[in-house]
């Protein structure tokens, strides 16, 4: 896990998610139940018309193993909702959304 923003109303912890650029980050607030996965997990891809938990398209994507591997990192938080940098939030917990998101693979 990354570092955490003791100054940040909610204390963010940052989560490193090397794949769909080189320091791409997510930030899970554990007091508030909320996390924000940005780019690195999305719910509506717009390129390929995917709507669901997955990663962003090969396109924009710079190294896609590197982003399926970051996966684990979420998919090891406790039951929170996501609020992706793309589509509307998922609330059935990172482990769903993860393991959602490789079932729909690389695209």
């Amino acid at each position: 896990m990354g570092d955490e923003g003791d100054e940040v109303p909610g204390r963010p912890q940052a989560i490193e998610m090397p794949g769909h650029t080189r320091g791409t980050v997510a930030y899970d607030f554990p007091a508030l139940g909320v996390l924000f996965t940005g780019d690195a997990l999305v719910t509506q891809e717009n390129m390929t018309g995917h709507t669901g938990p997955c990663l962003v398209s090969r396109s924009f994507t710079h190294d896609s193993a590197a982003a399926l591997a970051s996966l684990d990192r979420l998919a090891e938080l406790p039951p929170t909702a996501l609020l992706p940098g793309h589509g509307p939030a998922f609330t059935d917990g990172p482990q769903a959304a993860t393991e959602e998101a490789r079932r729909s693979g690389l695209r």
